[in-house]
């Protein structure tokens, strides 16, 4: 069965979606979302094959959750769109399947039989993660785990972030979040003009530096306005950022 997440915050489109992809053989619906961070939500808890995600909604537009997906386990998505004609004309562009609303039970069909065919061959998921970060620029948040949950932070609470093998240790003030994302990737998706990379395995919020101490060959000790007694300020030391 293919599994296939519907995510809407309107509930008669989400009742219409339903309704035809339930009539359709092999396929079911596993879960409904009625904004951004629920349906980032129940794809990490549901691991749908499948996922509708309307360009437009609250708290987190279908484009800001796509650009945060990883996109090795990303779910093949279909982005619903009512007037976003730069998001369709790039969508067209880079091959994504995209509804536009109002679309009628024919597109529709066409839409899943072409999910089906990328899913049989096991074509790359990456496309629509990668054209939507293409459209989101730099992000204003992030999604990380908070035990059985995701939560939003905000990029500018982020002092630095530590890359661990294929993870990212994100560091703030308070709190230290594990992401499966590599230091490069979560780097493209904040804003690289927002983050120094001191180290090959760590990055720094230009915001966070207190000072800069010169060591030697142009190279300089990083330290976070946090002072001593951080934890980022221990880990750091060593890391050296070049002019």
């Amino acid at each position: 069965m293919i599994r296939v997440l519907i995510a809407d915050d309107e509930a008669p489109a989400r009742e219409k979606l339903a309704r035809w992809v339930a009539e359709q053989p092999g396929m079911v619906v596993a879960g409904f979302a009625e904004d951004g961070l629920m349906a980032a939500q129940h794809i990490e808890r549901l691991r749908p094959e499948v996922a509708f995600l309307d360009v437009q909604m609250p708290g987190l537009s279908g484009l800001e959750v796509a650009a945060q997906l990883e996109e090795s386990s990303a779910p093949l998505i279909v982005f619903v769109t009512a007037f976003d004609e730069h998001a369709v004309k790039a969508f067209e562009l880079n091959a994504v399947d995209y509804l536009l609303k109002p679309y009628d039970k024919d597109r529709l069909l066409r839409a899943l039989q072409r999910l089906r065919e990328r899913l049989s061959t096991g074509e790359s998921r990456t496309a629509a993660v990668a054209i939507a970060r293409s459209q989101t620029a730099s992000s204003e948040r992030l999604l990380v785990p908070d035990g059985e949950r995701l939560q939003l932070i905000d990029s500018t609470a982020i002092e630095w972030l530590e890359a661990d093998d294929n993870y990212v240790h994100v560091h703030t003030a308070a709190s230290r979040y594990l992401l499966r994302r590599t230091l490069q990737d979560l780097l493209m998706q904040l804003g690289e003009q927002r983050f120094v990379r001191i180290h090959k395995s760590a990055a720094v919020n230009l915001s966070a530096i207190a000072s800069l101490t010169p060591l030697f060959k142009g190279d300089y000790e990083v330290e976070l306005r946090n002072g001593p007694r951080s934890a980022p300020q221990s880990a750091l030391s060593g890391h050296r950022m070049g002019r």
